[in-house]
């Protein structure tokens, strides 16, 4: 079965906004109307579901998060849903959300990334359907400089167009913006360079090709082995190409990072491997035992290459990745690029 990507985002559309798991609280609603505001001044519609409380840990109860996103994700006036951000517990949507109905239904972008991985996985594993691994709705006004795209570039791009990105030069060190401070905020703080580099160094250039499929490990790992991550299946499905897996730590210090990859490994995440993509992370190392060598206690054995510090996850800037996306990766002395073909 082939990959379905929904229809180019056009001028006039309406983007759905509602919150799978973290609601946002009374101190950060400027900054959330700033990028409500954001989205309306690029020429779209803004529709704001019920489910965005802030004030506990979720937005609403499971049942009703999981029923409100179900029905943007099938409403035919909607064309793209963006989550204001991810937060701890997605994972309780999965029982109630209808996957079925959102199969049935004209595709619809879904995009973000840290805790909303553990919807857009299954949403890519078990309907065939893209999905965007991108900023989130409250990091959208944030400018994304070349050589990395914005979601909001790629989800206008035609069908079966291609797009590249490349490493970016500078990436954020640490910390984060104020928004209750400064709300209006849309420039990062890139003060840190560095760059992709392989966890092997002698494995010399690489260039592959695969389906891309992944997320942030903290939530993903948790569907290891389960029909919601079955990765085997959706090599066997929707990637005879392969794959290219991507992860990222955001917060769990690196004995967890460890067992949460070798979770990933041993419920098949990387048989289908021709590539592992680690991204750039802030997470905790601990004495003796850093992120990279959680990275290699899990991963150093596979014979497919893994390329670290890639700008995706809880560090910025931020690639924009296609879940299910035929993607090209060549990783040289001279040359860092990822190619996406919607196709």
């Amino acid at each position: 079965m082939t990959i379905r990507y929904p229809a180019p985002l056009r001028p006039g559309d309406r983007i759905g906004i509602t919150a799978p798991s973290s609601g946002v609280p009374d101190d950060l609603r400027t900054r959330l109307e700033v990028c409500i505001d954001h989205l309306r001044q690029r020429g779209y519609q803004v529709v704001v579901g019920d489910c965005m409380d802030g004030e506990t840990a979720v937005s609403a109860p499971a049942h009703s998060r999981a029923a409100e996103l179900t029905a943007m994700l099938t409403d035919p006036d909607i064309k793209a849903v963006v989550p204001p951000w991810g937060g701890e517990l997605a994972v309780e949507l999965l029982p109630h959300l209808d996957l079925a109905a959102i199969a049935a239904s004209d595709p619809t972008w879904l995009v973000g990334y840290s805790d909303l991985s553990t919807i857009l996985l299954p949403m890519t594993t078990v309907t065939g359907i893209a999905t965007v691994h991108a900023q989130n709705l409250m990091d959208t006004p944030y400018r994304i400089a070349e050589p990395l795209r914005s979601w909001l570039d790629v989800v206008t791009l035609p069908p079966g167009a291609s797009f590249s990105q490349a490493a970016a030069a500078h990436h954020r060190s640490s910390g984060h913006d104020s928004w209750q401070d400064n709300p209006t905020v849309e420039e990062y703080t890139l003060d840190a360079s560095g760059t992709w580099s392989l966890l092997q160094p002698a494995g010399g250039d690489i260039q592959v090709q695969g389906r891309l499929i992944g997320g942030c490990t903290e939530t993903i790992s948790v569907l290891a082995g389960t029909t919601y991550g079955d990765l085997r299946a959706f090599a066997a499905d929707h990637a005879p190409e392969g794959l290219i897996v991507y992860v990222e730590a955001a917060e769990n210090g690196a004995f967890t990072i460890a067992r949460d990859l070798w979770r990933m490994r041993l419920a098949g995440w990387f048989d289908h491997a021709d590539a592992v993509l680690v991204g750039r992370t802030n997470a905790p190392d601990v004495p003796g035992f850093s992120q990279h060598d959680a990275v290699r206690s899990a991963l150093a054995e596979l014979d497919v290459p893994v390329v670290v510090n890639v700008d995706f996850g809880h560090v910025p800037p931020q690639l924009a990745l296609i879940n299910g996306a035929l993607t090209d990766l060549t990783v040289t002395d001279a040359t860092k690029t990822i190619t996406q073909h919607l196709r």
